[in-house]
């Protein structure tokens, strides 16, 4: 195998996958509460090279010294910090100030349903007076939301006739009678949680609910925290990776076809 090759290819692939996430993430740039990802690289490890045949060192192969084999993906991680806020002045959508997540019933396309969570707190009534997503997942409160378990007695039920107020602890309240908290908590540990899709989250095995600090904020909307700059700044550095290693295959491959038809004639 010729070094070099190897060496641009594996850091054309990670260029490609760093690519990837970065588009994934402009294209979730006005997706409310969205969470950026970034990739990260990784070296082979460092292998020594020896003259195999050159046995002039008191028969011991001749040590040319340590090489490295060229990049290979790391993981890619999300980016939890805090979105800027829009005001929308609808008493419908609420906003995070802090760390938590909205408990959500999901149901998936085989009728299974199971806790999400989620950052995106633009919500609405149905017909029946359910709190509910925009795509119709049943808003939770406390006790489901921590619980983790989905069901009808954690749905939020409000009266569309009367007008009703949400405070900062989730409380919402309709005239002047607590009615249901919103089920707001977080998690002991983000490593544990990954990206469900459609803008959820879900534990994983090992993952811990914790009482959230958040405060809730009515009449707002938790943006992206995706800076469009600097993705874009990011994606020129990318291409322009790309291209060096895209130069460096060309190069090899002109310096292989000398050495074949060239020097080999001689």
């Amino acid at each position: 195998m010729v070094k070099g090759l190897y060496t641009a290819w594996s850091g054309m692939v990670n260029e490609m996958n760093r690519m990837d996430v970065m588009t994934n993430n402009l294209a979730n740039a006005d997706t409310n509460g969205y969470k950026k990802e970034a990739a990260t690289s990784q070296a082979f490890s460092d292998r020594l090279a020896v003259k195999i045949k050159d046995l002039s060192d008191n028969g011991i192969p001749k040590r040319l010294g340590t090489v490295n084999l060229g990049v290979k993906i790391g993981e890619t991680y999300t980016d939890y910090s805090q979105g800027s806020f829009q005001i929308t002045d609808s008493k419908y959508d609420v906003a995070l100030d802090g760390n938590g997540f909205f408990g959500i019933e999901f149901t998936n396309k085989e009728g299974v349903s199971s806790v999400k969570y989620t950052r995106d707190g633009a919500f609405t009534v149905n017909t029946e007076g359910y709190l509910v997503t925009k795509d119709g997942d049943y808003v939770l409160n406390q006790a489901g939301a921590e619980s983790g378990q989905p069901g009808a007695n954690n749905y939020i039920r409000l009266d569309p006739n009367l007008d009703f107020k949400i405070d900062q602890n989730g409380n919402i309240w309709q005239n002047d009678q607590l009615v249901a908290q919103l089920g707001v908590v977080d998690f002991e540990n983000y490593d544990f949680l990954e990206k469900y899709g459609e803008n959820l989250y879900q534990p994983v095995e090992g993952a811990t609910i914790t009482a959230s600090n958040a405060r809730v904020e009515q009449g707002y909307i938790e943006a992206s925290n995706v800076n469009v700059v600097s993705e874009m700044v990011s994606m020129i550095t990318i291409s322009r990776a790309y291209e060096a290693n895209q130069k460096v295959v060309q190069t090899v491959d002109s310096m292989l076809d000398k050495a074949v038809n060239s020097v080999g004639k001689v």
